[in-house]
């Protein structure tokens, strides 16, 4: 069994400059490894050069230098079975409007060269949810049925990587969780590993064992989703008073707000000060307590914090 599923090494691209817009340099230097069998996401603010590296990764740019290791294969020596160990969700809905799902799979199946004896597309299309549309113009598909169509296509050639660029973007929350638990059943029961690029960062944070932030075409953080969360230790006490004004004396260490519905909010730096500590503050501030909770930093907290050091 491969260490890493993906290896990349100094990869670089450069878009040349045109009459309508100068050179641009998305990918600056990435270096990156995706260790086999986890769900690994790929995260960034727009422009941060996630696709540029994706359209890489299924052939579809050309990169500037560097190399890319896809299943222990170099793209460049061993294109083809590079490729095919590779599948790509992409995030636009590039479908033929007049196959049906089952005809769309065979065409894809057949660009594979699978032979038609070897074919799965009734399984494939059993997994994604869409037997009953098997026969049904890819046109008359809901938005959601399209992204569940493309999530098939990826997997006509049972590829040991599987890259989703923003899989539930725009889709409902029943698709979207029928997407996770595809996406975790391939992962669990077959193995594969799993890339996942979302905007939803409760989604990351959900889905993804480890993950790599890209900003300005760097990787700028990359470490398990536990560590990456483990660099915020910023904590808040939500507290709905019920005895005493809800107004906290000032403290060196805790920051207080009181909301718009009157609970007050107390926010601290777990490393410098303990909740027993908060709570005993609350105590000698003669507050009375109906209702606490205690809310952590999120991804989200992370991913702007990370970004916006970085970026000044």
């Amino acid at each position: 069994m491969l260490k890493s599923a993906l290896e990349i090494k100094q990869l670089f691209k450069t878009y040349a400059s045109t009459k309508q817009s100068p050179e641009k340099k998305a990918l600056k230097g990435i270096d990156l490894k995706v260790p086999t069998g986890k769900v690994f996401g790929l995260l960034g603010p727009n422009g941060a050069g996630k696709s540029t590296l994706i359209n890489i990764l299924a052939g579809l740019v050309l990169k500037t230098k560097g190399s890319v290791m896809i299943w222990g294969f170099d793209q460049d020596n061993n294109p083809r079975q590079s490729r095919a160990a590779i599948g790509v969700m992409p995030q636009e809905l590039n479908l033929d409007p007049f196959f049906t799902p089952r005809a769309a799979l065979d065409v894809q199946a057949g660009l594979y060269g699978i032979p038609k004896n070897e074919r799965q597309s009734d399984e494939i299309l059993k997994l994604v949810g869409l037997s009953d549309k098997a026969d049904a113009y890819a046109r008359t598909l809901s938005g959601g049925m399209r992204r569940r169509l493309l999530l098939a296509k990826a997997l006509v050639h049972k590829p040991q990587i599987l890259v989703l660029d923003e899989p539930t973007a725009g889709v409902d929350l029943e698709v979207r969780q029928m997407l996770w638990e595809n996406m975790l059943r391939l992962n669990e029961e077959h193995g594969t590993t799993i890339i996942l690029t979302t905007h939803y960062l409760e989604e990351a944070e959900k889905m993804c064992e480890e993950l790599a932030i890209l900003d300005h075409g760097q990787v700028i953080a990359r470490d398990s989703t536990k560590n990456l969360l483990a660099q915020l230790d910023r904590k808040s006490l939500v507290i709905k008073a019920s005895t005493g004004s809800p107004k906290f004396p000032h403290h060196p260490q805790v920051d207080s707000n009181i909301l718009d519905d009157g609970r007050l909010v107390l926010s601290y730096s777990s490393s410098r000060i303990t909740a027993g500590d908060v709570l005993e503050l609350i105590r000698q501030a003669a507050i009375g307590i109906e209702d606490v909770k205690t809310v952590e930093a999120d991804l989200e907290d992370v991913f702007l914090k990370i970004t916006s050091t970085k970026s000044s």
